[in-house]
């Protein structure tokens, strides 16, 4: 148990100041397109495509924004399904802390964007919601307001994603050294074409656990790149959480049924051998 603990608190202090960078980044790129983001998804065309752009910056706060627009009226259900799509909540710099995790992190920023491209557009053909009268907006996400400036939100995001990701590294580890790296691939379905269908469910968890656990799983070949794209996609965070509280359950639960469909589409996809690791 020992050598497992020092071995994660290792791992993890290892990727701390990569974690930091990222985050800093990201506040500083919140802050700059906050008021860009409204203008840019309530265009009615070109909103699917401008949604999975926003969607790619890895956290909450978009996923959340375009969630209250979408209960105000204000973009179509394609759009607000690009966005879910191509976030991907905490994933990003979680793999980006890795070492030689940097490919694998791009490779899936566009493979999540194209899907979030070509599902909103497609979805928009068949589902495109009327525009209502504007509607005060919800401010679920932690991240709307933030006292003391980006640094201070960044140290708070560091700190919170990197106990959560130790958390998950270590009952990983303790996992694999229990069960075996044979049995946890048994349970993981590693290889089968169900394994998307797994992840996408796991990625329906409102919470950055579910992200920060299929990245990690993903690092070390336990999921297939075809399984963390389902699951990465369905991965909304709070996003999901807001589209709950702000509409009927028909409604919500029909939009969550087209993300986990077109996530599932995109995990089958993306498990062709020729897109293989």
């Amino acid at each position: 148990m020992s050598e497992i603990l020092e071995e994660t608190v290792h791992d993890a202090l290892r990727m701390l100041p990569v974690l930091f960078g990222a985050y800093l980044l990201l506040e500083y790129v919140e802050h700059r397109t906050a008021n860009r983001l409204t203008r840019a998804l309530t265009r009615s065309h070109s909103g699917p495509v401008w949604g999975a752009l926003f969607g790619c910056v890895p956290q909450c706060g978009f996923s959340v924004a375009a969630a209250s627009l979408y209960d105000g009226g204000l973009i179509t259900t394609g759009t607000l399904l690009a966005v879910f799509l191509s976030t991907s909540d905490e994933a990003l710099p979680v793999l980006l802390a890795y070492p030689g995790g940097a490919p694998l992190a791009v490779r899936l920023v566009a493979v999540k964007l194209t899907v979030g491209v070509l599902s909103g557009l497609l979805i928009d053909l068949f589902f495109k919601r009327n525009r209502m009268p504007v509607r005060k907006l919800h401010e679920d996400c932690a991240h709307t307001e933030r006292p003391g400036g980006i640094l201070r939100a960044a140290l708070r995001r560091t700190g919170e994603v990197f106990f959560l990701l130790f958390a998950v590294m270590l009952a990983l580890n303790l996992v694999l050294s229990y069960l075996g790296e044979e049995r946890l691939a048994s349970l993981l379905l590693t290889g089968s074409l169900l394994q998307p269908f797994v992840a996408g469910l796991l990625g329906l968890i409102p919470s950055c656990a579910a992200s920060v656990l299929l990245s990690k799983l993903l690092f070390d070949g336990s999921l297939s790149f075809g399984a963390a794209v389902a699951g990465l996609c369905t991965s909304a965070g709070m996003g999901l959480v807001t589209l709950f509280r702000g509409n009927s359950l028909r409604e919500s639960f029909r939009v969550t049924a087209l993300l986990y469909l077109s996530g599932i589409a995109a995990g089958l996809f993306f498990s062709l051998p020729v897109f293989s690791l």
